[in-house]
């Protein structure tokens, strides 16, 4: 049996079914950990530790920075730019987004990822 995401061989065992999707451990994690995007609470703790000057990895720095010089753009703009997966990008998008320094946006049908 395989992974439906990774493609990684699972034994029979260590399978974890979600959404329809026969998943590997690692992958289950990362579909039921992964940060939130809206999420009132983590805003207001975010904002209230970060005080106006947010701790950031050196990646989400760098997204900031693109967001600032190019935004709005595309996931797939982002992702090409810094050299990163849409996973890696999200977990990273979700704190930023806490702490009310980047946000996602509509333009016309497709969605964008801006500074506030």
């Amino acid at each position: 049996m395989n992974c439906a995401k990774c493609g990684a061989e699972i034994l029979e065992d260590e399978v974890y079914e979600h959404a329809g999707e026969t998943l590997c451990e690692d992958c289950y994690l990362d579909v039921k950990a992964s940060p939130k995007v809206c999420d009132p609470w983590a805003v207001y703790t975010a904002k209230k530790e970060a005080k106006g000057r947010p701790a950031l990895t050196p990646l989400q720095e760098r997204i900031v920075a693109l967001l600032k010089q190019k935004g709005p753009i595309s996931l797939e703009e982002i992702c090409q730019e810094l050299g990163i997966d849409e996973v890696e990008f999200k977990s990273n998008f979700a704190p930023l987004r806490h702490m009310e320094l980047a946000r996602a946006v509509k333009v016309g049908k497709e969605v964008k990822y801006t500074t506030f």
